[in-house]
């Protein structure tokens, strides 16, 4: 078993759960953050922090920072990457961080002589940027669309992933790479902080969506994630990439559910457009949106999206939380830290 695992950007929505899951399993974490320790008592306040938690400051982008950081590390888990859907300057805000930071990551790793494994958080968006009837996706594909303009987000994932087998290709260094490619991930939040996905759901019970649409969703759960990297880590035959994601859930589904569930007296959207004729107003509609908002509906309206799943489920052994008390778990998470009012009370 690795002894002493570094997390990169551990004050993430998925590296959160990550540290916590390695405490848990009695590693001693190195983790990068942002700010002072002090920042995050939600990671210090983990059990086993006070002494198997070490939080070191470090700025993603600053040429060999990490060289002392994961020297003396077995395994390094690099989750931090900006997850932004809406930018003024996507190359400056998504590209260069993406690509610059798993690099500089990957650099400082292979100067080390004791990492032997390194885990590195890529995307769905590394291997599509729209859903396509009939396609079943596999960690075989990957996306050849996005561009700056095109949902530029998927696009700074896809050159990252890339850049990372690159560099190991090219330099051939200590350790070998593994890449977990995850759906979107919902789930319950260490930290008060409200990641990209699990936003969907407190807009949607805001009433910030006008309509029902025809959009599917391929999600996975935070704490299935946050699995997936360990077993990565751990499994000594893992090897490839992962896509990592349980079950598809259309829309007009999830809405049906939310209702079910009895947050019906929020603001969810009751007018489906989950149509045809639907479709093309979403579609004109989509160029009043931001940017990458509008580049995101344009390429997913009214398209299936089906994937294999197998090849995580048989080489890591997951199994996976439904999608359903996902949702459920996600919920009361978001009222718990005030992005949703509580209607009950």
């Amino acid at each position: 078993m690795n002894d002493k695992v570094c997390v990169t950007g551990a004050s993430g929505f998925i590296a959160s759960h990550l540290v916590k899951q390695l405490l848990d399993k009695g590693y001693h974490v190195k983790a990068t953050v942002r700010s002072d320790a002090s920042k995050y008592p939600y990671l210090t306040s983990l059990a086993g922090a006070d002494k198997r938690l070490e939080l070191v400051k470090a700025n993603l982008l600053d040429n060999g920072v990490f060289d002392s950081i994961v020297a003396d590390c077995d395994a390094v888990l690099h989750t931090a990457s900006p997850y932004i859907v809406n930018v003024k300057d996507p190359q400056k805000d998504l590209v260069d961080p993406a690509v610059k930071g798993t690099l500089n990551v990957l650099s400082s790793c292979a100067k080390s002589s004791s990492v032997k494994r390194v885990v590195l958080t890529s995307s769905m968006a590394a291997i599509t940027d729209e859903p396509q009837d009939g396609k079943i996706f596999s960690e075989a594909d990957w996306n050849t669309k996005s561009d700056l303009k095109r949902n530029p987000y998927y696009y700074s994932k896809t050159l990252a992933e890339r850049s990372a087998w690159d560099f190991v290709e090219s330099s051939k260094p200590g350790f070998d790479l593994v890449v977990i490619n995850p759906f979107m991930v919902i789930g319950p939040s260490l930290s008060p902080g409200l990641n990209e996905s699990n936003k969907i759901f407190s807009d949607m019970l805001s009433g910030k969506y006008p309509a029902i649409m025809a959009l599917i969703w391929g999600i996975v759960d935070v704490r299935d994630v946050a699995k997936a990297h360990v077993l990565a880590m751990e499994t000594a035959g893992a090897s490839g990439r992962y896509l990592v994601s349980n079950e598809t859930m259309k829309m007009q589904d999830v809405v049906a559910y939310l209702n079910q569930q009895g947050y019906g007296n929020y603001k969810l959207p009751k007018v489906s457009l989950a149509s045809p004729f639907g479709n093309k107003i979403m579609r004109l509609l989509s160029y009043t949106q931001p940017k990458g908002s509008g580049s995101y509906l344009r390429s997913h309206l009214g398209k299936g999206m089906s994937y294999d799943n197998s090849k995580v489920k048989n080489e890591l052994g997951i199994e996976f939380i439904s999608a359903k008390q996902s949702i459920s778990d996600t919920i009361p998470d978001l009222i718990k830290w005030k992005h949703l009012k509580d209607k009950a009370a």
